[in-house]
């Protein structure tokens, strides 16, 4: 048997011990591999890069701003501006505040940059959710194949040294009969 013409029915039953339609898909797909001999696939980042859409990507971008130390502290400054502005700097200039204490129009801006970003952001964590789905699923059958591999290597392995056993054994007889 080649490594390119194996059977993945023969390769079930072989490895597994296992009838192929006993398995589930991953195993089948993993051991239909091994048959052919051929890349189990791409791994979860190329997959979700592929099947992004602009919005995915919108999203990912958003939960990555907004989830970082440089958003936090920009968004910090911009809150002590906004309530040094309209606590007095701007009566000093002669100018009215446009958002005089207790700042009912930041807190609107604020609320409805929550009630924005929150769900951006878990569109984010369900992409990321997806990724792990689709990272454990390529670990398990990246697994799966090199445990194998593993034992066709280590079946034929002991094949070849049961032949050179053989081998052996009839030049000893051989030897002893001359």
């Amino acid at each position: 048997m080649t490594h390119r013409d194996a059977d993945p029915h023969k390769l079930a039953r072989d490895l597994l011990g296992r009838d192929y339609d006993d398995l589930e898909a991953d195993e089948q797909r993993v051991l239909k591999h091994v048959a052919a001999g051929s890349f189990t696939g791409r791994d979860a980042d190329e997959l979700a890069q592929a099947h992004a859409t602009w919005g995915d990507k919108l999203a990912d971008r958003v939960a990555a701003v907004g989830g970082s130390w440089g958003f936090i502290i920009a968004f910090g400054v911009v809150l002590v501006v906004w309530a040094a502005l309209n606590s007095g700097i701007m009566q000093a200039f002669g100018f009215k505040p446009f958002d005089a204490y207790p700042f009912i129009f930041l807190n609107l801006m604020l609320s409805m940059l929550a009630a924005v970003q929150a769900p951006v952001i878990l569109m984010s964590q369900n992409r990321q959710a997806m990724k792990d789905r689709i990272t454990a699923r390529h670990d398990y059958e990246v697994n799966l194949r090199t445990q194998l591999e593993i034992l066709r290597l280590s079946r034929r392995l002991e094949a070849l040294a049961e032949d050179v056993r053989a081998t052996m054994r009839k030049e000893a007889k051989s030897g002893e009969g001359a």
